[in-house]
């Protein structure tokens, strides 16, 4: 006699799905997508349904009842469902697991899939003619009165969460007395009327939207090459305009947060239609609604980080990834996916196009590009009149340097400065100088959880690490001999702040990196400042080089660009270039001219050479014949074992067990199993074993029954693993 059995994936570490019996008593239709709440051990957890059969591997009386079917209607179609799946199968991770990446978190907390509005405090008519130091007694209910004054449209409950803390009491004291009023807006902002017209596009821009336009019904995975300035935006709103008018919808990945507040107003004002965001910074109601909007057709454009590629939609007809190329695409820990190569499956199977748009595209792009596999949109000219900017670079060996900065570097800032130029000061290292170090004995400063010195920050006057984020105060004295002669060794972006206002007294200087702007809103003060000219002077790490419009911005120096030249990471060479090539594309956008200065110790570098005077595009194809010849990604493919554990023995143990039980597996290169290029990290210490493979359909025949094995290892119970498939980072 056959019976209904439910396949569910429960949030857990392992690599398998779980069966149990429908609700007793429940009419509600079963359906793969649906969430469902039940028993998992000792606690009650949500699951999500994935198959409806009428057979077990285990007997029928060792099976649970679901507690509950959370949902009427499946979550994700059977075809986004399929996706889901399959990127559990390519990066052989536990399957629950990738699905709560994929579900916002009140969804994965069991909470009902219905938006919720957002709620806003506003001070009424007999609020605002309230003073708020009348309130001397309830200095609370005043600093909220006052916030709420200050703010005419008033203030949300994330803003003020932001701001104020255990503000909700006061909140309903003044409502008690008849001086607040508690709003519900919708939850996703309403179509705005079109505010911007589009540009005329120069005739490279225009053959690129044909061509991505000519077949909107099918399959196609474009690679839109365009040097910075070029105007890639305005090509991927005019493909936009056109999917839109179909009637469908439109993902665009990008990067980072960061990118995301300037994309959504530029689209707003463009488009007409409502834009959603998607990204961790929203609080989880905001984040449920844009979720649930997509799904629902709400949103004809949602522009969201990485996560966003499980959306559900109703009717997507494109996806855009911007700057393809960036690593923060792919997610680091936990369900390790690439959200671009996750689209382009997600647009194949959905039979749509797909861009993927960079200055500098990443090369497995380009190589897809150059077999053939992906079709090649060029735009090689700036849009308008900008032009590209002049690039060259300082020899600074046998040169005197302060504070990082040589003198031929510092007479081009004045030089620019004097005509009213901006200038971009860009070095990736934050901080006041990378550690601290005594002159007398030479001790440095390190971490005690860490391979890594601490770095000096002089503001807060603090030593940090930068990977485990312990900190400490900065010594006055030398804790092994007890000299007082402690000097800061390097530079960090603190650093050079202070030598440039030393330097120039009278220019307005911003520092932009992600220690400057953890304060909500900060990052926009600073611009505002650059974008009005009160700033002349920048400095900053590589939050300036991605997406930012500076047109007054003549001169782009690099401090320092020789760790990328000889790097233990084979990607290194690649990830210097991009980043010079992002950052220098900030200077020379308008009318002035642009030069970017590179200061480095290695002038005749071949591959720098080759940027510098060729430009990215045949540094790339230099740097894919070094690939080739090396066997390398993208000519093979890669698969990361990593073990971590208090003691430094048991991940080496643990991945030779691993290595053993590999032993056979034809077209499979096992390397290692050796410490991690930074073997103790937060008082762990890391192994790693590599697998190289030839071809991807052995690597993965290999990981498909080689996965389950490692779960069952002895060993495996000593330690912390992951496997990542395709790694980004050897770390």
């Amino acid at each position: 006699m056959s019976s209904t059995i439910l396949r569910i994936a429960i949030p857990s570490p392992l690599r398998r799905y779980f069966d149990y019996l429908p609700p007793a008593g429940s009419s509600t239709p079963l359906r793969p997508g649906q969430r469902v709440r039940l028993p998992f051990g000792r606690r009650e957890v949500v699951g999500v349904l994935l198959e409806v059969t009428d057979s077990s591997p285990l007997p029928l009386e060792r099976l649970k009842p679901v507690l509950a079917i959370l949902d009427e209607e499946p979550l994700w179609s059977p075809e986004e469902l399929a996706l889901l799946r399959w990127a559990v199968d390519y990066y052989h991770h536990p399957p629950g697991d990738a699905l709560q990446t994929a579900l916002p978190a009140l969804l994965r907390q069991g909470r009902p899939a219905v938006a919720s509005g957002v709620r806003r405090f506003r001070a009424n008519e007999a609020g605002r003619a309230v003073a708020p130091a009348t309130l001397q007694r309830a200095p609370r209910q005043a600093a909220l009165l006052a916030k709420l004054q200050a703010a005419a449209s008033g203030l949300t409950a994330d803003q003020l969460n932001a701001e104020l803390e255990n503000w909700r009491p006061a909140a309903q004291k003044l409502g008690e007395k008849g001086w607040l009023v508690e709003e519900v807006l919708p939850c996703l902002p309403a179509a705005t009327s079109v505010t911007t017209s589009p540009p005329s596009l120069n005739a490279d821009q225009s053959e690129a939207v044909a061509r991505l336009t000519e077949a909107l019904s099918g399959f196609n995975a474009y690679l839109l090459e365009g040097v910075t300035g070029s105007g890639k935006t305005e090509v991927y709103l005019a493909a936009i305009e056109r999917v839109l008018a179909n009637g469908r919808q439109v993902l665009v990945l990008v990067p980072e947060i960061g990118l995301t507040p300037q994309l959504l107003e530029r689209f707003r004002r463009r488009l007409g239609v409502p834009v959603a965001a998607l990204h961790s910074g929203l609080a989880d109601g905001e984040r449920l609604c844009a979720w649930l909007a997509a799904r629902d057709g709400g949103a004809p454009v949602v522009i969201g980080t990485r996560s966003a590629v499980f959306a559900p939609f109703h009717d997507l007809g494109l996806i855009i990834i911007d700057e393809e190329h960036d690593p923060s695409l792919k997610q680091q820990d936990g369900f390790r996916y690439s959200a671009r190569d996750v689209a382009v499956m997600r647009a194949r199977q959905r039979q749509i196009p797909i861009v993927l748009g960079s200055a500098t595209p990443s090369l497995e792009s380009l190589q897809n590009a150059l077999s053939g596999r992906y079709r090649h949109l060029l735009l090689p000219e700036r849009a308008g009149s900008a032009i590209h900017p002049s690039l060259h670079v300082l020899d600074v060996r046998h040169r005197p340097m302060r504070d990082g900065l040589s003198e031929p570097l510092r007479h081009a800032i004045a030089r620019h400065l004097e005509r009213r130029g901006q200038v971009l000061v860009f070095l990736n290292r934050r901080g006041y100088a990378p550690t601290l170090l005594c002159h007398d004995c030479g001790w440095v400063s390190r971490c005690r959880r860490c391979d890594a010195h601490l770095v000096v920050y002089a503001g807060a006057r603090r030593l940090r690490c930068q990977h485990c984020g312990g900190e400490q105060p900065v010594p006055v004295q030398c804790p092994d001999c007890g000299s007082q002669d402690l000097r800061p060794l390097g530079q960090g972006t603190e650093r050079l702040e202070e030598a440039l206002r030393a330097a120039f007294p009278d220019v307005g200087l911003v520092r932009i990196d992600r220690d400057s702007t953890r304060r909500k809103g900060a990052l926009d003060g600073l611009l505002e400042d650059v974008h009005s000219g009160r700033a002349q002077l920048l400095v900053g790490t590589q939050m300036l080089a991605k997406g930012h419009h500076f047109p007054d911005v003549t001169l782009v120096a690099i401090v320092d660009t020789d760790q990328g030249l000889f790097s233990a990471d084979f990607r290194a060479p690649e990830r210097m270039a991009q980043l010079i090539v992002q950052v220098a594309g900030r200077a020379g956008r308008a009318e002035r001219p642009g030069e970017v200065l590179i200061q480095t110790h290695f002038p005749e570098h071949p591959l720098l050479q080759r940027l510098v005077q060729d430009g990215y595009g045949p540094f790339a194809r230099l740097a894919l014949t070094e690939r080739r010849d090396a066997g390398m990604p993208p000519f093979s493919f890669l698969a990361l074992l990593r073990a971590e554990a208090v003691g430094q023995q048991a991940p080496t143990e643990f991945l030779e067990a691993a290595r053993q039980a590999a032993t056979g597996a034809e077209g499979v290169y096992l390397l290692g199993p050796v410490p991690a290029p930074m073997e103790r990290r937060a008082g762990r210490f890391r192994a790693q074993l590599l697998l190289l493979a030839e071809s991807r359909a052995a690597l993965h025949q290999l990981l498909a029954t080689w996965a389950p094995e490692l779960e069952a290892l002895k060993s495996g119970r000593k330690v912390r693993w992951s496997l990542d498939v395709d790694p980004q980072e050897m770390f």
